[in-house]
């Protein structure tokens, strides 16, 4: 209890050390957020996503900038490769976006993928709950970046950013399904770049082909400099900041924000299950060894993988009555 109550007072220490607990899956971790989930659902969730080198963190830092100077407290997740040395994240929140790091108002925390697909950690859901009970107005999840997988952030954030530049392939993502379908905005990022229009067009023709949007929310489409044009990457930061906001409001006034509610209630539902009752049988087949034996029959073709999941599903299923 006293740990939730530092953490609702913006204890950073606290904070970082529960998200670390968080990713080596302790427990204890668990009961913290039990304490501090009623004060959570506050905040505004913003997912940035696209391919690696887009330059994702580039935007988030100067939405940082951006939302600091409209007095907006901000926390940011940034998820990173794992570093096959340690298990951490390679990159870092001491790396990154240095020039916020003195800023009490501003929380950066780096988490590794652990081999999470979807381009989030399993420890993201849980590390926006921590922010968002801290009291942080804004909360940016940046994707690590992992191409078409990346779609997961959808179900954490309220609004999403695809960030795209041209030259990269990306005109390729935009005829692909899924990627398209969770932007509820588009930034065309190092816009000077050669094929920024045509990718711009592009995108606009894909959007035209949609028979409708939820809501009525076209995702608009952004295009913004090179941050080496420090007058013309600011204007376009603060557009997209504005759209950020705007959307938000659109959400609000419609039945859009309680869908999305809904959405990542039934996720996290989903994987409180899985942590609770999946996760502690898996560890009991392996300990045993039954899981080993259940590998070779299927490989011997012995057996098949539905019937021993509905052997060991109606052994622990009867044993909780």
């Amino acid at each position: 209890m006293k740990k939730a109550e530092k953490i609702r007072e913006g204890d950073v220490r606290t904070a970082t050390r529960l998200i670390r607990n968080l990713e080596d899956r302790l427990p204890e971790a668990k009961t913290t957020l039990k304490h501090i989930f009623p004060y959570t659902g506050k905040a505004h969730i913003v997912g940035i996503t696209g391919s690696p080198g887009a330059g994702k963190s580039t935007l988030t830092d100067a939405l940082i900038t951006s939302f600091r100077e409209k007095k907006r407290t901000v926390g940011v997740l940034a998820v990173d490769p794992t570093s096959p040395f340690t298990g951490g994240a390679i990159l870092g929140d001491r790396i990154r976006m240095q020039r916020h790091a003195e800023d009490s108002e501003v929380f950066i925390r780096s988490l590794a993928t652990r081999g999470a697909l979807g381009g989030l950690s399993k420890a993201v859901g849980d590390a926006v709950h921590i922010l968002d009970a801290m009291g942080k107005d804004v909360i940016i999840v940046e994707t690590v970046g992992a191409g078409q997988q990346e779609v997961e952030v959808v179900n954490h954030a309220h609004t999403v950013i695809v960030v795209m530049v041209p030259g990269m392939g990306d005109e390729i993502q935009v005829m692909k399904a899924g990627i398209m379908e969770i932007a509820d905005i588009f930034v065309i990022n190092k816009a000077d770049r050669e094929g920024a229009q045509q990718l711009y067009s592009l995108i606009e023709a894909m959007l035209n082909m949609a028979h409708d949007f939820p809501g009525g929310w076209r995702p608009p489409v952004i295009m913004v400099e090179n941050v080496f044009e420090p007058v013309s990457f600011k204007e376009k930061v603060e557009e997209l900041s504005l759209k950020i906001d705007e959307h938000y409001q659109h959400l609000t006034g419609s039945q859009l924000l309680g869908d999305r509610l809904r959405r990542k209630t039934i996720v996290e539902i989903n994987e409180a299950l899985r942590d609770f009752i999946l996760e502690p049988v898996l560890r009991d087949l392996v300990t045993s060894g039954e899981f080993d034996c259940m590998v070779e029959k299927l490989t011997h073709r012995e057996s098949d993988p539905y019937t021993l999941a509905e052997e060991v599903a109606r052994r622990y299923l009867k044993e909780s009555h």
